[in-house]
């Protein structure tokens, strides 16, 4: 028997879906200890399913290992000390390294869990509490390819362009690189049910993964020549006669110069170059081009590369010649990895970025913000880097302090050997966290913050659809809401009179405004609204405006309402293989864990299901290199060194290599993956790493030469 002691309304802190539950906490009364359930809640997105890290999720909230009070480092300890205190010492030494080496002395390093609220605040905290220039985010090494490449092409970045439900109108979807069935399970129904329709499905994956096998048809491509697929499917799309001229000649611009440029490429050469037989390109662009309705879905294994950017806009290109955008079962998708990964890049956590979308360099944009926040344009700072590119300055010294909310910089970015020696260097290291991540670890002050079942705010999902998750119990300990240590940070700095907020609800007042007339346009959207219809899609320009479901029926919101072509080069990939580094290693993520692990791997029952990291390898690659299965392996670049445990697998391309990313130290992949950066968006290339490997505790030949013993 069993007493409920509580029910606790929220939604799960991990993907992009944001699924809806209730938590129920109950009293054995027999044994006397508290127990919980959790099931999903019908809502529009999930439609009440939660995989297994949502239903587990309550475990790291409610976990031992929770920061509960702030500690600051003396004597070399990091040691309890009150608020007070340590909010006192933060505004102190900002204020000291500040006059001593400038404003941008100090930056700030957010996050894509993080609410739209907070998300907003840490942007303007950096502008006018701090003056920094120097403000990026996680979220970076996220969406930033598909956003700049949707920005580019259709004027606008949405993650989807059309809800979740018209999937199953798509007679042919697309794929590409994205692993839903491991990364946002809850989704694989919509496509499971477009299959029961008829519909034809085309996976683009190096990996024969969950996702692969429910595929119609599988282009198991070679890392890093995504661009150069799409060139073949666009090609064969032409030479079939499958181009809707109609809609190309009413609704783009830039079509002639894609044709010529397409025109002299050669489908053999594609075929060699990727990988995927000449054949099979021709039968997806067939499939695709002659269906009535199609989709197109991208993630992270087409887009974090040098040329992720090129890339999107390649299968932007592809969607606009055939038409298939703008109507029931058509459209474009980038599969937003975090939680709040499309909230998140909205309102200003990007070093170039202002609220609702607007651009700091831009004078009417500056105007607006300035305006809204009550300062003089010219107050405002100008742009600073991406979020690797801070790394580089911090490594360089030219950063002495830095302020991290909600990430875990060590573990997330390329060439982690660099990142971490420079966030050693730096000369104060403030880092707000639930639990004592690899980077906190590092601190000189850690404030413990609360998790998504302790604070009220909104989030964004894939679709676009703002969705408001309130607080369902108290913080354990001191933990504080993260916008709430920004308000108190800000007051300490003089510049409390801009930050005061009594609730999150009157930040997203606040947030509503400042996204007026802009790009993601949130200004219709209420709290009350939120209470009474679930969720509201943005752009929602009045509190009467029913929420834009499905974008560009009529126009883009481009000069002319055209979207633009561009011709994409099939550029050689940034890392080549080599002698000395023979192998492409690529990386993503597993069903149990999410992001660097720092909640799943203090979720007992998640971290049950993966204990450690491990290298996904061909058999007969193994042999080659003498690597038996479930052995310790050591992993080269020319960046650093991991070690990862062997698993076997026939799925996986023969010349390539997998490895998970949410484990640190020396499981850590991102010790050995490339900071090549890509030149528009600045996404780094973690897919494509050239890596040399042999059985643990062996050495590599000194010559450069890599030698087979």
């Amino acid at each position: 028997m069993t007493q409920t002691l509580t029910k606790m309304i929220t939604q799960c802190p991990f993907c992009s879906v944001q699924c809806k539950m209730e938590v129920e906490e109950k009293r054995d009364e027999l044994t006397g200890k508290t127990v919980y359930s959790v099931e999903g809640i019908p809502n529009a997105a999930s439609e009440g399913r939660l995989c297994v890290k949502g239903k587990n999720s309550y475990q790291h909230a409610l976990s031992r290992e929770r920061l509960t009070h702030p500690m600051m480092r003396k004597n070399g300890v990091l040691t309890r000390v009150s608020w007070e205190e340590a909010l006192d010492s933060i505004a102190t030494r900002f204020r000291s390294i500040q006059a001593a080496h400038g404003a941008d002395a100090v930056c700030l390093y957010g996050g894509g869990s993080l609410t739209n609220e907070t998300a907003y605040l840490l942007g303007k905290f950096a502008r006018i509490g701090l003056g920094t220039r120097y403000i990026d985010y996680n979220g970076r090494f996220c969406m930033s390819a598909a956003a700049s490449a949707g920005v580019k092409a259709f004027g606008i970045d949405r993650g989807l362009t059309n809800q979740l439900a018209d999937i199953a109108l798509a007679e042919v979807i697309i794929l590409a690189g994205t692993n839903i069935s491991e990364c946002q399970p809850t989704m694989m129904p919509y496509f499971t049910r477009a299959k029961e329709n008829g519909a034809f499905i085309i996976v683009i994956d190096p990996r024969v993964t969950g996702t692969a096998e429910m595929a119609d048809l599988h282009l198991q491509v070679k890392p890093g020549t995504d661009a150069a697929l799409v060139n073949g499917l666009i090609k064969a799309v032409f030479d079939e006669g499958l181009v809707d001229r109609r809609f190309v000649e009413n609704r783009t611009k830039g079509f002639e110069e894609l044709k010529s440029h397409i025109d002299k490429l050669d489908l053999d050469a594609i075929a060699e170059l990727t990988g995927v037989d000449k054949e099979l390109i021709v039968k997806a662009a067939m499939a695709y081009g002659r269906a009535k309705t199609g989709m197109v879905f991208t993630a992270r294994g087409v887009e974090q590369h040098a040329d992720g950017h090129m890339t999107v806009r390649n299968f932007i290109n592809l969607v606009l010649a055939t038409g298939k955008i703008g109507k029931p079962g058509c459209g474009y998708g980038a599969v937003t990895g975090q939680g709040n990964g499309q909230g998140g890049r909205e309102h200003g956590q990007k070093a170039d970025q202002l609220p609702g979308y607007r651009l700091i360099e831009n004078e009417q944009d500056r105007a607006y913000i300035a305006s809204v926040w009550g300062v003089k344009p010219e107050e405002l700072p100008g742009k600073g880097v991406s979020a690797y590119e801070m790394m580089e300055v911090i490594h360089r010294k030219e950063i002495k302090s830095m302020f991290v909310m909600g990430s875990n910089p060590i573990m997330s970015n390329p060439n982690a050997g660099l990142v971490e020696e420079g966030i050693k260097g730096l000369d104060y290291l403030v880092v707000a966290d639930m639990f004592m991540s690899e980077t906190a670890v590092l601190a000189d002050v850690v404030l413990p913050v609360t998790a998504y079942i302790e604070n009220t705010g909104t989030l964004t999902n894939l679709e676009g659809r703002v969705l408001l998750r309130e607080a369902a119990r108290p913080a354990p300990g001191e933990a504080r809401d993260d916008w709430h240590i920004l308000c108190e940070l800000a007051n300490r700095l003089g510049r409390g009179t801009y930050f005061k907020f009594e609730d999150s609800e009157q930040i997203f007042n606040e947030l509503r405004v400042a996204s007026r007339g802009g790009v993601a346009d949130y200004y219709g959207i209420t709290y009350d609204r939120l209470r009474k219809e679930e969720g509201v899609y943005w752009p929602c320009p009045s509190t009467d405006h029913p929420g834009a479901k499905r974008l560009f029926e009529q126009s883009f919101p481009q000069p002319e309402g055209r979207a633009l072509f561009i011709p994409v080069v099939s550029e050689p990939v940034a890392e080549e293989v080599s002698a000395q580094y023979p192998l492409v290693l690529t990386n993503g993520r597993v069903l149990a864990h999410y992001l660097t692990g720092v909640q799943t791997r203090r979720s007992p029952m998640l971290a049950a299901k993966d204990i450690e990291n491990f290298m996904e390898i061909h058999p007969e690659t193994a042999a080659k290199y003498r690597i038996e299965d479930d052995s310790l392996v050591t992993i080269r670049s020319p960046r650093g060194t991991t070690i990862v445990r062997s698993k076997f697998s026939k799925s996986i391309r023969k010349d390539t290599l997998f490895v998970p990313m949410h484990w640190g130290d020396v499981q850590n992949v991102n010790n050995v993956t490339s900071p090549a950066l890509d030149p528009v968006c600045r996404m780094p290339d973690f897919k494509v790493s050239a890596v040399q490997i042999e059985p643990f505790g062996e050495d590599f030949e000194e010559e450069g030469e890599y030698a087979i013993r």
